[in-house]
């Protein structure tokens, strides 16, 4: 039986993945599951620049908005929903769209996880906690102690991965690197990734201007709303954790804002380190030609 076909879109925040994802689900009459997953939780909307009510309702889209941020949900938990939903889809569909630039959930669909044990979840909630009274830098030295390998390879201005990390020496007494580099299973669909680009400067821009409109459009307030969950682990990201420091009076706002920019910059940055490891990605120009996309689509199809 041939084998049925997704398309990921992938690339640096607020290059407009999105756009294209929604422009070859139309053509393709098919669907889209997101693995952003800043976009998971339905208390977050602006911060995390979730597609608007008439994107959303021009394709049927999976996995945007569908928990709560008081619900734990792990990147194998997406793995295993996003899999059984890929199924369903390809019951109807020959391809599917994925869209999202959050690497370790797109590689989790692309080739699978390694696999962890099972981690008592109150250790991740001391995590936070020391987080946010002690600062990244605790994290860091205490990963530098229980996991050196580790220590050594990862983004370290990077929380979700610190703590993921730490959970997981805390728990099981071993180092998280013990754990990598398992075999995989194998899918039964080809993925063909196709990454948005611009030059560093443009990038820069989009991302200042995306910074501005959430401002405009309210992002102040939804954070504001959310100052009493601050230690949960889905508010521990870019364009939260900073107008948290602001609401406790760390930074002023044209401070915070310059933060969230300056962050956001970074965020990009890892995002097309990750991408450039990678093989077999197609890369188009964000001023790209849709014909030619889907001429190079075609290409790839297995099928």
């Amino acid at each position: 039986m041939s084998k049925k076909n997704l398309i990921s879109i992938v690339g640096p925040t607020a290059i407009g993945k999105t756009t294209l994802a929604i422009a070859l689900a139309k053509h393709y009459k098919t669907e889209i599951i997101s693995a952003d997953s800043r976009q998971f939780y339905k208390e977050m909307s602006i911060g995390t620049a979730v597609p608007s009510q008439e994107e959303l309702a021009s394709v049927p889209h999976h996995f945007i908005q569908h928990k709560s941020i008081f619900e734990e949900f792990t990147v194998g938990d997406f793995e295993r929903e996003a899999i059984k939903k890929l199924e369903i889809l390809f019951e109807d569909n020959d391809i599917v769209v994925m869209v999202g630039g959050s690497g370790l959930y797109v590689d989790a669909i692309k080739d699978g996880l390694d696999s962890f044990p099972t981690i008592d979840p109150k250790i991740r909630e001391t995590l936070n906690e020391t987080l946010v009274t002690q600062g990244i830098l605790s994290l860091q030295e205490r990963l530098k102690i229980m996991d050196r390998d580790y220590y050594d390879q990862v983004d370290l201005s990077n929380p979700h991965r610190l703590i993921r990390a730490l959970e997981v020496c805390i728990g099981s007494g071993l180092p998280y690197t013990s754990f990598l580099n398992q075999k995989k299973p194998e899918r039964n669909f080809n993925t063909i990734t196709i990454a948005i680009n611009a030059d560093r400067e443009i990038i820069y821009d989009r991302i200042n201007q995306r910074v501005d409109i959430m401002l405009e459009l309210g992002l102040l307030e939804e954070v504001a709303s959310l100052k009493d969950q601050q230690t949960l682990n889905a508010l521990q990201t870019v364009g939260y954790r900073e107008l948290f420091s602001y609401f406790k009076g760390d930074y002023d706002l044209n401070t915070a804002i310059a933060e969230i920019k300056k962050n956001t910059r970074r965020f990009a940055k890892r995002q097309l380190t990750w991408l450039r490891k990678k093989e077999d990605i197609l890369w188009v120009d964000y001023e790209y030609n849709l014909n030619e996309i889907l001429e190079k689509i075609d290409q790839k199809r297995t099928g």
